[in-house]
Order: structure tokens, then C-alpha cells, then sequence
């Protein structure tokens, strides 16, 4: 799942390099938090949040497959 969020995220971000994603595995739910430039948030936020709403959807149905659970936050 990291790999396929990474991937997503480096397509949408200006600046790909300077993206932080944290992993942080938690019983049989996992965390992902993102840090990005301040210019880049709006990108991957999308206009009234439609964009993290349908990576979150997509992250999310993928990990229900797997009997986990997923959140993704932004950290700013």
C-alpha cells in the first residue's frame, strides 16, 4: 500500500523530492502521515477535498482486502 501511495502522490506533488510519507503500523490498523510543501497541499487536497477524498477511498478499499485499516493524514 506504501508503495501504490507514494506512487499516487509523487504524480500529483510539484515538488515529488520533497515529500515525507511516515508509516506507522498500529495492531491492524496502519497510519500514513504526509508531509508536503505548503504549495503542494493544495494539490493532493484538491478542490473541496475531492482528491484526498478519492486516494483515501482507493487506500482504503485496498487495505480491506487485506483485513487492515488505513488512515491518511496531512500534516502541515
Amino acid at each position: 500500500m506504501r508503495e501504490f501511495l507514494e506512487f499516487v502522490i509523487r504524480q500529483l506533488v510539484e515538488f515529488p523530492d520533497d515529500m515525507v510519507l511516515t508509516e506507522i503500523p498500529s495492531g491492524r490498523t496502519t497510519i500514513f502521515k504526509l508531509q508536503l510543501r505548503q504549495s503542494d497541499v493544495g494539490r493532493v487536497i484538491g478542490r473541496n477535498g475531492q482528491t484526498i477524498h478519492a486516494i483515501r477511498a482507493l487506500l482504503v478499499g485496498s487495505a480491506a482486502r487485506h483485513g487492515q485499516r488505513v488512515t491518511l493524514e496531512i500534516v502541515e
